[in-house]
Protein backbone atom coordinates (compact mmCIF):
# COMPACT_ATOMS: atom_id res chain seq x y z
CA UNK A 1 0.00 0.00 0.00
CA UNK A 2 1.79 3.49 -0.99
CA UNK A 3 0.13 6.67 0.07
CA UNK A 4 0.90 9.38 -2.04
CA UNK A 5 0.26 12.67 -0.95
CA UNK A 6 1.16 16.17 -2.24
CA UNK A 7 0.89 19.91 -2.16
CA UNK A 8 1.95 23.09 -1.82
CA UNK A 9 4.26 24.56 1.07
CA UNK A 10 2.39 25.00 4.63
CA UNK A 11 -0.53 23.32 3.56
CA UNK A 12 -0.22 20.60 6.36
CA UNK A 13 0.68 17.48 4.42
CA UNK A 14 3.71 16.79 6.89
CA UNK A 15 1.51 16.53 9.57
CA UNK A 16 -1.05 14.66 8.12
CA UNK A 17 0.71 12.15 6.35
CA UNK A 18 3.09 11.29 9.86
CA UNK A 19 -0.50 10.89 11.47
CA UNK A 20 -1.89 8.53 9.04
CA UNK A 21 1.90 6.32 8.96
CA UNK A 22 1.27 6.18 12.46
CA UNK A 23 -2.24 5.04 12.20
CA UNK A 24 -2.16 2.18 10.42
CA UNK A 25 1.91 1.54 11.20
CA UNK A 26 3.20 2.44 7.59
CA UNK A 27 6.98 3.57 7.22
CA UNK A 28 6.74 7.85 6.28
CA UNK A 29 8.78 9.80 4.12
CA UNK A 30 8.84 13.55 3.69
CA UNK A 31 10.64 13.45 0.52
CA UNK A 32 11.20 17.71 0.86
CA UNK A 33 13.59 16.06 3.38
CA UNK A 34 15.98 14.19 0.78
CA UNK A 35 16.47 17.67 -1.34
CA UNK A 36 17.20 19.65 1.71
CA UNK A 37 20.01 16.38 2.75
CA UNK A 38 21.53 16.73 -0.08
CA UNK A 39 21.98 20.57 -0.33
CA UNK A 40 23.15 20.28 3.37
CA UNK A 41 25.58 17.85 2.04
CA UNK A 42 27.07 20.47 -0.67
CA UNK A 43 26.59 22.79 2.20
CA UNK A 44 29.00 21.09 4.64
CA UNK A 45 31.50 19.94 1.79
CA UNK A 46 32.04 23.79 1.25
CA UNK A 47 31.07 22.33 -2.57
CA UNK A 48 29.47 24.45 -4.89
CA UNK A 49 24.83 24.70 -5.44
CA UNK A 50 25.30 25.21 -9.30
CA UNK A 51 27.21 22.23 -10.63
CA UNK A 52 24.31 19.98 -11.50
CA UNK A 53 27.03 17.01 -12.41
CA UNK A 54 28.44 17.37 -8.58
CA UNK A 55 24.87 17.84 -7.16
CA UNK A 56 23.91 14.28 -8.47
CA UNK A 57 26.83 12.76 -6.94
CA UNK A 58 25.89 13.79 -3.54
CA UNK A 59 22.15 12.90 -4.10
CA UNK A 60 23.48 9.27 -4.71
CA UNK A 61 25.02 9.34 -1.48
CA UNK A 62 21.68 10.59 0.68
CA UNK A 63 20.70 8.03 3.77
CA UNK A 64 16.93 8.23 3.86
CA UNK A 65 17.24 6.39 7.24
CA UNK A 66 19.24 9.54 8.66
CA UNK A 67 17.09 12.97 7.45
CA UNK A 68 17.02 14.64 11.37
CA UNK A 69 13.84 16.97 10.53
CA UNK A 70 15.68 19.84 13.06
CA UNK A 71 18.79 20.08 11.53
CA UNK A 72 17.19 20.00 7.98
CA UNK A 73 14.29 22.51 8.32
CA UNK A 74 16.73 25.36 9.09
CA UNK A 75 16.03 28.45 6.44
CA UNK A 76 19.66 28.86 4.71
CA UNK A 77 19.41 24.82 4.15
CA UNK A 78 15.78 25.32 2.08
CA UNK A 79 16.94 27.96 0.31
CA UNK A 80 20.08 25.75 -0.95
CA UNK A 81 17.59 22.76 -1.34
CA UNK A 82 15.22 25.28 -3.80
CA UNK A 83 18.02 25.85 -5.97
CA UNK A 84 19.15 22.16 -6.57
CA UNK A 85 15.65 20.88 -6.45
CA UNK A 86 15.18 22.23 -10.23
CA UNK A 87 18.03 20.12 -11.36
CA UNK A 88 16.83 17.16 -13.85
CA UNK A 89 19.60 14.78 -12.70
CA UNK A 90 19.16 15.27 -8.92
CA UNK A 91 15.55 14.62 -9.40
CA UNK A 92 15.93 11.38 -11.30
CA UNK A 93 18.32 10.45 -8.28
CA UNK A 94 16.25 10.87 -5.31
CA UNK A 95 12.83 10.00 -7.22
CA UNK A 96 15.02 6.51 -7.79
CA UNK A 97 15.98 6.62 -4.18
CA UNK A 98 12.24 7.59 -3.39
CA UNK A 99 10.55 4.73 -4.93
CA UNK A 100 12.90 2.57 -3.48
CA UNK A 101 11.57 3.30 -0.25
CA UNK A 102 7.99 3.15 -0.96
CA UNK A 103 7.98 -0.56 -1.74
CA UNK A 104 8.77 -1.04 1.66
CA UNK A 105 6.51 -3.35 3.67
CA UNK A 106 3.84 -3.37 5.17
CA UNK A 107 3.34 0.05 3.46
CA UNK A 108 4.40 3.61 3.13
CA UNK A 109 3.27 7.25 3.18
CA UNK A 110 4.98 9.79 1.08
CA UNK A 111 4.75 13.68 0.85
CA UNK A 112 5.93 15.88 -1.27
CA UNK A 113 5.12 17.84 -4.41
CA UNK A 114 5.06 15.11 -7.48
CA UNK A 115 4.56 11.85 -5.35
CA UNK A 116 1.08 10.99 -6.98
CA UNK A 117 2.34 12.54 -10.33
CA UNK A 118 6.27 11.10 -10.82
CA UNK A 119 7.70 9.18 -7.87
CA UNK A 120 4.70 7.07 -7.42
CA UNK A 121 1.79 7.65 -10.28
CA UNK A 122 -0.20 4.27 -9.00
CA UNK A 123 -0.17 5.02 -5.85
CA UNK A 124 -3.86 3.48 -4.87
CA UNK A 125 -3.93 6.51 -2.62
CA UNK A 126 -3.63 9.70 -3.70
CA UNK A 127 -4.39 12.76 -1.60
CA UNK A 128 -3.69 16.58 -2.85
CA UNK A 129 -3.59 19.04 0.32
CA UNK A 130 -3.76 22.49 0.19
CA UNK A 131 -4.88 25.64 1.47
CA UNK A 132 -5.54 29.22 0.46
CA UNK A 133 -1.99 31.38 0.89
CA UNK A 134 -3.03 33.54 3.58
CA UNK A 135 -3.99 30.36 6.00
CA UNK A 136 -0.81 28.70 4.92
CA UNK A 137 1.50 31.72 5.42
CA UNK A 138 -0.41 32.25 8.61
CA UNK A 139 0.45 28.91 10.14
CA UNK A 140 3.80 29.67 9.53
CA UNK A 141 3.79 32.64 10.92
CA UNK A 142 1.70 30.90 14.39
CA UNK A 143 4.60 27.40 14.24
CA UNK A 144 7.75 30.30 14.45
CA UNK A 145 5.64 32.74 16.99
CA UNK A 146 4.93 29.90 19.29
CA UNK A 147 8.41 28.39 18.75
CA UNK A 148 9.15 31.75 20.72
CA UNK A 149 11.14 33.05 17.91
CA UNK A 150 10.31 36.63 15.79
CA UNK A 151 8.33 36.66 12.52
CA UNK A 152 6.70 38.70 9.55
CA UNK A 153 3.86 37.50 8.41
CA UNK A 154 3.85 39.80 5.30
CA UNK A 155 7.67 38.50 4.45
CA UNK A 156 6.39 35.33 4.91
CA UNK A 157 2.83 35.80 2.88
CA UNK A 158 5.26 36.28 0.15
CA UNK A 159 7.74 33.62 0.96
CA UNK A 160 5.13 31.42 0.61
CA UNK A 161 3.57 33.04 -3.16
CA UNK A 162 7.23 32.49 -4.41
CA UNK A 163 7.54 29.68 -3.84
CA UNK A 164 3.98 28.47 -5.13
CA UNK A 165 5.43 29.96 -8.19
CA UNK A 166 8.46 28.29 -8.03
CA UNK A 167 7.46 24.75 -7.31
CA UNK A 168 4.16 25.04 -10.20
CA UNK A 169 6.54 27.02 -12.74
CA UNK A 170 9.32 24.42 -12.85
CA UNK A 171 9.52 22.29 -16.27
CA UNK A 172 10.43 19.00 -14.21
CA UNK A 173 8.15 17.84 -11.95
CA UNK A 174 5.78 20.94 -11.44
CA UNK A 175 3.65 20.91 -8.79
CA UNK A 176 0.01 19.96 -9.74
CA UNK A 177 -2.55 17.83 -8.43
CA UNK A 178 -2.54 13.99 -10.19
CA UNK A 179 -5.78 13.02 -12.27
CA UNK A 180 -7.06 11.14 -9.68
CA UNK A 181 -6.22 12.79 -6.60
CA UNK A 182 -8.36 13.71 -3.98
CA UNK A 183 -8.34 17.34 -3.16
CA UNK A 184 -8.41 18.17 0.48
CA UNK A 185 -8.34 21.71 1.59
CA UNK A 186 -7.38 22.49 4.79
CA UNK A 187 -7.92 26.03 4.57
CA UNK A 188 -11.19 25.70 7.20
CA UNK A 189 -10.37 22.17 9.16
CA UNK A 190 -8.70 21.49 11.84
CA UNK A 191 -5.61 18.77 12.08
CA UNK A 192 -7.82 16.57 13.43
CA UNK A 193 -10.73 16.81 10.63
CA UNK A 194 -8.10 17.07 7.91
CA UNK A 195 -7.37 13.36 9.51
CA UNK A 196 -10.33 11.84 9.61
CA UNK A 197 -11.51 12.62 6.50
CA UNK A 198 -7.93 11.14 5.08
CA UNK A 199 -8.16 8.30 7.17
CA UNK A 200 -11.80 7.50 5.47
CA UNK A 201 -9.89 7.43 1.94
CA UNK A 202 -7.45 5.41 3.26
CA UNK A 203 -9.83 2.28 4.82
CA UNK A 204 -12.06 2.88 1.35
CA UNK A 205 -8.93 1.75 -0.44
CA UNK A 206 -7.48 -0.60 1.66
CA UNK A 207 -11.10 -2.96 1.71
CA UNK A 208 -11.05 -2.33 -2.11
CA UNK A 209 -7.85 -4.04 -1.90
CA UNK A 210 -8.14 -6.57 0.56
Amino acid sequence: MIIAIDGPAAAGKGTLSRRIAEEYGFHHLDTGLTYRATAKALLDAGLPLDDEGVAEAMAHKVDLAGLDRAVLSRHEIGEAASKIAVMPAVRRALVEAQRAFSRKEPGTVLDGRDIGTIVCPDAPVKIYVTASAEVRAKRRYDEIIEAGRSADYAAIFEDVKRRDERDMGRTDSPLKPAEDAYLLDTSEMSIEAAFQTAKSIVDAALSRNA
